[in-house]
């Protein structure tokens, strides 16, 4: 897992993995800020976990390199961004399509960037949520996996309609995840296929299982 900041959705895969609801493995996590809380949970639970420092590399492609080369070192079958804040370089990304995959809180391809809770608001949506995509060179803008749903109040400000979205988010990571544990995901041809067959975004159901 690559993360920037906080960690809570590794925890909420941690807390599915511990309690047997996730059959998978988190063998590393890494991140581009050093106080990421997230290194602290990964340790915490005896992951190994690292930080590089962007500063110290000449180019964004340089760092990327060897972040990706950390990464390959634990021998991840999936990588999984969760809050991680860094555009990754192109070429980075090409070597490992298919393997990479990001949860964004927006419904894609709205609001794609920063500040999505914002911008929604901005765009008078009354419908916002989260997606899992697999990335690619184009900003938030590879194929999307799966997705969850959450009204947009009367009166809801950013923070307010963040907080509904994460709700959310956690249970749409832990759900997809799990089909992927299972092979039932594939990227081919830049078309996501489920079950063998190229399929919509899953869709997160009030229960928070997919239909």
């Amino acid at each position: 897992m690559l993360a920037s900041g906080r960690g809570s959705n590794l925890q909420a895969l941690l807390d599915a993995i511990n309690d047997g609801t996730l059959a998978a493995e988190v063998v590393g996590v890494f991140s581009d800020k050093a106080k990421a809380w997230a290194l602290q949970r990964a340790r915490d639970a005896g992951i190994p976990a690292r930080s590089l420092g962007p500063k110290a590399f000449a180019s964004r492609a340089d760092f990327d390199a060897a972040l990706f080369a950390a990464v390959d070192e634990v021998r991840p079958d999936l990588i999984v961004c969760a809050g991680y804040m860094r555009l990754i370089d192109g070429a980075v990304v090409d070597a490992r399509r298919g393997r990479v995959i990001n949860i964004h809180p927006s419904l894609l391809p709205a609001f794609k960037g920063l500040h999505t809770h914002q911008q929604a608001l901005d765009a008078m949506a009354t419908e916002h949520g989260a997606s899992v995509h697999f990335v690619t060179a184009d900003l938030d803008g590879g194929p999307v996996i799966a997705q969850a749903r959450v009204p947009v109040h009367p009166g809801d400000d950013a923070d307010a309609l963040a907080a509904r979205v994460l709700e959310r988010e956690h249970p749409l990571l832990v759900e997809t995840l799990r089909r992927f544990a299972a092979g039932r995901i594939v990227l081919a041809e830049d078309v996501v296929h489920i079950d063998g067959v190229a399929s919509a975004p899953l869709q997160l159901a009030a229960n928070l299982r997919f239909p």
